[in-house]
């Protein structure tokens, strides 16, 4: 064969090659409005928020809340010493704010826990009443769970106490929530967790304290999903919750590949039916680490994404509402060198093209919020403060859309 034939048929081949190989489809629509601003959007939400904290407070972090009818039921830590919030500090406790909707004003604010409370069935040890968190479980009943800890002394325990909607009050016992791992069902402790997870080559120490249920609850199948987590063991898993509300089962554990730390997960599955998780990064490199899996068991060492960066170390959301992805992420820019105080919400149809619809930027901070979405508004709590460096000094409250 000439060299000017095997050209001929090498260039050929090229061609044909090019033409077969997958080409782009077309980017999707946009799902916002023409020249949309999100920082005027984000500005127009912080307008309307208003405080949800009991006057007596100094301190507030990390809240959560379910809606039922027109009255929206919100769990945070609390304290009325000091602005901030320490695991070590055994004067936090999990408090809950009510708010009617139709109004949007605080109506009361309730004690769920606090250190050394003696209840029917047994007394709190001292420790802190950290990361509550809230479900309806019934017509009539909110469950608020909490972890009590003293990081350091004892095994941390994730607790349960029942709110009574129809008499507004809190039953006299509190329950011990249980985990269930590939070992056997088990009290919710770190050292359980971090058991099931070192079986499948989990490398990092165990750690007494720092366990959460930390996402927002999740259907799927009829079945019920949250990602937990080991803040101090920067350990989190995908977990079920049974259908009384009681036990969690571990799905699967996804930690990274042991540095960069990854900790304060949110996950969601996408429309193929994948699963993928955005984590907190701690180690100095604080971008966002995403995970990713096929069934929910087994999963990816992670990586970055193209279309977050430059995010800051804290807690991000990932949720859907009417059909919608919503992904939110603290951005490691600053207003006046205040932290936490820029924060993106990004919207999605696919979980892979994303464009921005909300940037809050104040020197309040904006940080660890909640996205909740009913009759087809989507409500959400916060936490903000005026000149405590943390910023964690009250949990603000209003309507997103």
């Amino acid at each position: 064969m000439s060299g000017m034939k095997l050209r001929l048929l090498l260039g050929l081949a090229a061609l044909l090659a090019g033409c077969s190989s997958p080409q782009p489809g077309p980017k999707p629509a946009s799902l916002l409005p023409a020249g949309w601003d999100a920082k005027a959007a984000g500005d127009k939400v912080m307008a309307g928020l208003f405080k949800v904290s009991g006057p007596e407070v100094r301190g507030a972090h990390d809240s959560h809340f379910v809606i039922v009818g027109d009255r929206a039921y919100v769990v945070a830590e609390a304290n009325d010493r000091q602005a901030g919030e320490a695991a070590q500090w055994p004067f936090v406790y999990a408090t809950l704010s009510i708010v009617d909707l139709r109004n949007e004003r605080l109506l009361d604010v309730m004690t769920i826990a606090r250190s050394e409370q003696a209840f029917a069935n047994e007394t709190l040890p001292v420790g802190a009443c950290f990361v509550p968190r809230i479900r309806q479980v019934g017509p009539k009943t909110l469950r608020c769970w909490f972890a009590s800890e003293q990081p350091g002394k004892r095994q941390s325990q994730t607790y349960y106490r029942d709110l009574d909607l129809g008499t507004m009050t809190f039953e006299r016992e509190i329950h011990r929530m249980k985990i269930r791992t590939s070992e056997g069902i088990f009290d919710l402790q770190p050292r359980y967790l971090h058991a099931d997870a070192a079986k499948q080559g989990f490398l990092r120490k165990p750690m007494d304290a720092g366990l959460y249920l930390f996402d927002n609850f999740k259907e799927f199948d009829g079945r019920t999903y949250l990602a937990i987590n080991n803040y101090l063991g920067a350990q989190q898993a995908l977990c079920t919750l049974n259908t009384t509300a009681d036990t969690l089962e571990v799905v699967g554990h996804f930690n990274g590949p042991g540095q960069p730390a990854l900790t304060e997960p949110s996950v969601h599955r996408l429309p193929d039916g994948t699963w993928l998780a955005i984590c907190r990064r701690e180690n100095g490199e604080h971008n966002y680490w995403f995970c990713e899996s096929r069934d929910g068991k087994t999963w990816t060492a992670g990586g970055e994404k193209d279309f977050v960066k430059k995010g800051a170390a804290s807690k991000p959301t990932f949720d859907r509402f009417n059909g919608v992805y919503y992904l939110g992420w603290q951005d490691g820019a600053q207003v006046d060198k205040v932290s936490r105080s820029v924060f993106n919400v990004d919207v999605s149809k696919d979980g892979k093209n994303w464009e921005r619809k909300y940037r809050f930027e104040t020197t309040k901070s904006f940080q660890y919020p909640t996205f909740v979405e009913t009759n087809g508004r989507i409500w959400l709590s916060v936490t903000q403060g005026d000149s405590d460096p943390s910023r964690k000094e009250r949990i603000m409250f209003g309507r997103l859309e």
